[in-house]
């Protein structure tokens, strides 16, 4: 009992598109959480710019 090659390639097909899924998911999870990383240190540095500048406009009075 054998089975037709084409089947072969339609299965292999498959395990080949679920692996690159799997692997653009993971990648792309990768990317956001790097810019999410970016963006918190961007938020950060602004916040400490403004204690500096609420922290001057306290120190001359």
């Amino acid at each position: 009992m054998s089975l037709p090659i084409w089947i072969y390639v339609v299965v292999a097909g498959i395990f080949v598109s679920a692996f690159m899924a799997v692997k653009t998911a993971k990648e792309d999870k990768d990317m956001e959480e790097e810019w999410i990383e970016q963006e918190g240190q961007v938020y950060v540095e602004r916040m400490n710019k403004e204690k500096e500048q609420r922290e001057k406009l306290k120190t001359p009075s």
